[in-house]
């Protein structure tokens, strides 16, 4: 299962009363360990000049990598986080996250993170049965 959802929550989503806040305090009350890389992602590019970050550091465990495969590869999750905090997600090798501003999405960077190239380039024995 992908989120633990309180009675309450599915009730309202059941009556379709759900706010994007009621979501994505669901997804860090779900997924503490997605949620501290993405937030640590993200405070890192806030920090950074050009406001690029990215983490590349393994998951410690399989639970940790499920919950960072469950909130990057799901539409709903991963929209409503980009929504929450204004920026752009993207994911490689069932572990690198990157952050990138809603300016970016059309520039140079974020096109090669999302590229096949991009991809291709990062790839290493050592994560090939990530």
């Amino acid at each position: 299962m992908s989120l633990d959802v309180s009675p309450a929550l599915l009730e309202k989503a059941e009556r379709g009363e759900v706010t994007d806040a009621e979501f994505v305090t669901c997804v860090k009350e779900s997924l503490p360990y997605a949620w501290e890389v993405i937030t640590g992602v993200i405070a890192d590019a806030e920090a950074a000049a050009d406001g690029f970050a990215d983490n590349e550091t393994p998951p410690p465990s399989e639970a940790a990598r499920g919950q960072l495969l469950r909130a990057l590869a799901s539409d709903a999750i991963r929209g409503g986080l980009e929504r929450h905090f204004g920026v752009k997600l993207a994911f490689q090798n069932c572990h690198r996250v990157a952050v990138f501003r809603r300016s970016e999405v059309d520039g140079d960077r974020y096109r090669a993170f999302v590229s096949p190239r991009g991809q291709l380039l990062n790839q290493s024995p050592e994560l090939r049965d990530c």
